[in-house]
């Protein structure tokens, strides 16, 4: 295979931070492996997001409504305190009003969500949320607008570069679709975020090289429309796997604006045998082309985005490093400095673990 050839091949360097740490570790918790919850099993976090107004962090769990139906937590976390507390769950509704299926029960015609990402409108009291697809079934990635209490409210159409075709040449791949989501300050655009490119913009990453460039959408949420669009390029493969051609990997898991041009971008690679290794970047969004009329990607067509390394999660004193897929503003801290908080998505592998980690951060 051509990416077991590769990591006999070479090995990438990661980049250095330049300048002062911007990230300083708070507190880090954990969660207990498939822990009981309300009728429930918690896992997956793939996606978090805080509500000042009730004080409440909301999770997205990733179960493709294989183990309970699609769903998201809301817990309490006082930073320095022991565990964060689970305090509800709200399961995904479809128009009709039921739950989501899971894939062996869904009728012809009935997507079924792989939820990545989620972002709470204030204004509208809303939760916006992602799905990667359903590719095997013929459905690409998705976007959709939820009540607190799960109703859905709307599905916000995607352009149509994003949908699989027939022919398997065009489109989003499976399970590496729309992992990121974030909110402008203002509220009024969203951003979603590819994990790796679509299949007519290039490859997935290697240890050799970067992958294809990652679109990065705006969507004006009065309308629905997306109204600009970047490209990302995610960093080569940055370990070896300790057996060559075992599997490794590397994307964006999540994005987070810092005001309203620039924005911290979440990667996280993995490699057999060594483990995680997630690494936060920072973009400013008005320093790349906009590539929302171009049907495909090719070099020198567009300006991708450059960015700058913040942190590499290896240095930052962490008990453990794990699949880093949430990220998130918390409450500001008493020096005026905000706290980023970032969860791990176990995957429902008891190998792996659902960590909080709250972070001080400057810039």
């Amino acid at each position: 295979m051509a990416l077991a050839g590769s990591l006999a091949a070479c090995r990438s360097v990661a980049p250095a931070v330049i300048g002062p740490p911007r990230l300083r570790l708070l507190a880090e918790a954990r969660w207990p492996h498939r822990l009981a919850f309300r009728g429930t099993t918690i896992g997956g976090l793939s996606g978090i997001d805080y509500d000042t107004d009730r004080g409440e962090y909301l999770l997205i769990s990733d179960d493709r409504s294989d183990i309970n139906p699609a769903r998201f937590y809301s817990m309490r976390w006082s930073v320095g305190s022991a565990a964060p507390e689970p305090t509800d769950v709200t399961t995904f509704r479809q128009a009709n009003g039921e739950s989501w299926p899971a894939r062996p029960q869904a009728r012809a015609g009935v997507p079924v969500p792989d939820p990545e990402a989620l972002r709470w409108r204030r204004d509208s009291g809303t939760v916006l949320w992602t799905s990667e697809g359903d590719e095997a079934r013929g459905f690409g990635p998705a976007f959709y607008e939820s009540r607190r209490g799960g109703s859905l409210l709307r599905e916000i159409p995607l352009p149509a570069m994003f949908q699989p075709s027939p022919d398997g040449r065009r489109g989003a791949r499976d399970n590496l679709a729309l992992e990121g989501l974030t909110l402008t300050p203002d509220g009024r655009h969203a951003w979603l975020a590819m994990q790796n490119a679509l299949i007519q913009d290039g490859p997935v990453p290697t240890l050799c090289a970067p992958g294809g460039p990652c679109r990065f959408t705006r969507i004006e949420l009065a309308t629905g429309r997306a109204t600009r669009q970047i490209a990302y390029l995610p960093d080569a493969i940055p370990q070896r796997p300790l057996v060559p051609g075992a599997y490794a990997d590397n994307g964006v898991s999540e994005v987070l604006m810092i005001d309203a041009d620039r924005m911290l971008v979440l990667e996280s690679a993995y490699a057999t045998g060594v483990g995680n290794s997630p690494r936060l970047y920072e973009i400013d969004t008005r320093n790349a082309s906009d590539t929302l009329p171009l049907e495909a990607l090719v070099p020198d067509s567009y300006q991708p985005a450059p960015k700058t390394l913040v942190a590499d999660f290896a240095t930052l004193g962490l008990s453990r490093l794990d699949n880093t897929e949430g990220m998130c503003w918390g409450p500001s801290l008493p020096n005026g400095h905000r706290m980023l908080v970032v969860v791990n998505d176990d995957n429902f592998n008891p190998l792996q673990i659902t960590q909080f980690a709250a972070f001080e951060f400057t810039g």
